[in-house]
């Protein structure tokens, strides 16, 4: 899991980069601010999470638990239904996908309370 989670967060804060790039340069004045900020918003917690894998890629050799590994698992599925709803709906204007960004952020909530989980009990 050490190098899972090493890669996924090494690629996905890569991506979040390329993805906080491309607001800032190609949707800026294409899209509404407010939208704009919705797709910052997705982009910035994608890289808070990435970070939090590689933090997670390291805790999986000091706490050999499965309350790290599932955090991961949480880790990941929050990126792509938070941040990955956010960025949807403001690219193909599917409100809709809104509701779909609550359960990424829940994935997220449950991710921190399982590697704390671990941190207290591991």
């Amino acid at each position: 899991m050490t190098r899972f989670f090493l890669g996924s967060g090494a690629v996905l804060a890569g991506i979040a980069v390329v993805f906080g790039a491309f607001a800032a340069h190609t949707l800026e004045g294409r899209v509404t601010p407010e939208r704009l900020e919705v797709f910052e918003t997705g982009a910035r917690y994608q890289m808070v999470h990435a970070l939090g894998l590689l933090f997670l890629a390291w805790a999986t050799t000091q706490w050999p638990v499965w309350q790290v590994t599932w955090a991961g698992y949480a880790f990941l599925t929050g990126i792509a239904l938070f941040s990955g709803s956010l960025y949807l709906l403001v690219l193909t204007d599917t409100g809709w996908l809104g509701a779909v960004t609550p359960i990424g952020g829940a994935a997220f909530i449950a991710g921190w309370g399982l590697l704390a989980w671990a941190a207290i009990d591991g």
